[in-house]
């Protein structure tokens, strides 16, 4: 008898966070600072724009740290979540790959976003803050940071990239209902964005220019500081619960995967699924595994871009991170999937790929949604165009494995659900919306403007 999905209950959730870097034998370089590019070699990063308890984690290097019980109290209104077997989508592919999916639909954001949102304003509240301020691409990280913010009674200045302002009018709606308040990017509150738009006045603004204006409303308010959904170690640290709960659900269903997947824009939901089995791959215990990164060919920093030190905003204000990157003031197509629209990588995943442990893939728009659409008509689930990316990469293995008849387990992490980007699935509109091409000129100016390290 066929099992469709795979539920844990509370008292399975994880008590503490993996952090990889304790299993790294080669972690990523330290930052620089953005104005002096010397190593920072302890924390906190100057300026200390992020709670004191966020930096010292972003600089541990303890394998476990443990899950505060307000942050584990608020996770379960929606966690643990489920993992499901995709037996209608293996059927319809007329593969012989068993393909496992983690729904991380089901938080009240409708994405993996809040797994960090809560730990982020739980610890702004115990420093006694009274607001913080963040960048959102699509918007679900705007709306976990709302939602959290909310509950924690505190204020949420939000900076939503201009383009995703005006195609995703609902996500503004989420994020103003939980009490956020919501600005496109780039704007006329700050420096940043006055000069972005002194330039061009129709900027459809990048997740570079809003980290800028984000960061400048941080350190120019008093009772604010600055919080971010992705890239950096303690946001990926925080979403390990995905990829902990996952391990208990794989041994249920009796499989390990051969193949973990996830769509990458900074890195946050692809780690969060995948460091916690990489540890099996960093400790010799599977050294087969296979983990594949996928972003998209609109911003392309892992598969174009340069490994090298750049700085993480367009405005360079933010510390320097050795990543994958097309550059800081690289400016991508307007294409739908805003979450992948970032124009560096998580360095952790970076190192990672760097030393030959993990894949790194791209898609045009095209190519995801086409994917999107067979998962939705097997499934029922229709994903986020993020997540879109994964779904395509899952299905080219699966489709290599009926090519080979293998029947290798595939896991991939369902990121966040798409009921706020249908224009990205209306056929009608599609050619117009997704028809676009990586600017080869544009993408090298952009890399030749990168730091230059002594």
């Amino acid at each position: 008898m066929k099992q469709y999905k795979y539920v844990l209950q509370e008292r399975d959730m994880p008590t503490h966070w993996y952090n990889i870097l304790a299993d790294m034998q080669n972690p990523p370089p330290f930052y620089r600072h953005p104005a002096t590019l010397a190593l920072m070699e302890d924390p906190p990063m100057p300026p200390p724009v992020f709670p004191m308890e966020l930096i010292q984690q972003e600089f541990s290097q303890e394998r476990w740290i443990e899950i505060p019980d307000e942050v584990a109290d608020v996770l379960k209104l929606w966690r643990p979540a489920p993992l499901f077997r995709a037996h209608r989508w293996e059927q319809a592919l007329d593969t012989p790959a068993r393909i496992y999916y983690k729904w991380e639909g089901v938080s009240p954001a409708g994405s993996h976003k809040p797994n960090t949102a809560v730990a982020q304003c739980y610890y702004a509240k115990r420093e006694g803050l009274e607001g913080l301020a963040t960048e959102t691409g699509a918007g679900q990280w705007g709306s976990a940071l709302s939602f959290a913010g909310n509950l924690f009674g505190l204020k949420v200045k939000v900076f939503m990239v201009a383009i995703s302002f005006q195609q995703k009018p609902y996500r503004r709606v989420m994020m103003e209902t939980w009490g956020g308040e919501v600005v496109p990017s780039p704007s006329t509150e700050t420096h940043a964005g006055r000069a972005i738009l002194e330039q061009d006045p129709e900027s459809s603004g990048s997740l570079g220019i809003a980290i800028s204006e984000a960061l400048e409303y941080a350190m120019t308010h008093d009772g604010y500081k600055y919080s971010l959904g992705s890239v950096v170690n303690f946001v990926l640290l925080h979403q390990t619960v995905i990829g902990l709960e996952s391990m208990k659900q794989m041994e249920m269903a009796g499989d390990y995967p051969d193949i973990l997947i996830g769509c990458a824009g900074g890195g946050s939901n692809s780690a969060g699924l995948i460091f916690p089995f990489m540890r099996d791959k960093l400790t010799g215990a599977k050294p087969d595994l296979r983990a594949i990164f996928v972003e998209s060919t609109a911003c392309p920093s892992m598969t174009r871009g340069k490994y090298a030190y750049d700085w993480g905003d367009t405005a360079k204000t933010g510390p320097v991170a050795m990543m994958h990157t097309v550059g800081h003031s690289f400016m991508p197509a307007p294409v739908h999937a805003g979450g992948l629209r970032y124009h560096g990588m998580a360095p952790s995943i970076c190192a990672l790929i760097d030393q030959g442990y993990a894949e790194a893939r791209a898609y045009h728009q095209v190519e995801i949604m086409d994917a999107a659409h067979s998962f939705a008509r097997a499934e029922g689930t229709i994903v986020a165009p993020e997540t879109a990316h994964a779904v395509r990469a899952t299905m080219e293995e699966a489709l290599a494995c009926k090519e080979s008849g293998e029947s290798k387990v595939i896991l991939f992490n369902a990121s966040g659900h798409g009921h706020f980007d249908l224009a990205a699935y209306d056929a009608h509109h599609r050619e117009e919306l997704v028809d676009y091409c990586l600017e080869e000129e544009r993408l090298q100016k952009a890399m030749a403007e990168l730091p230059r390290i002594p």
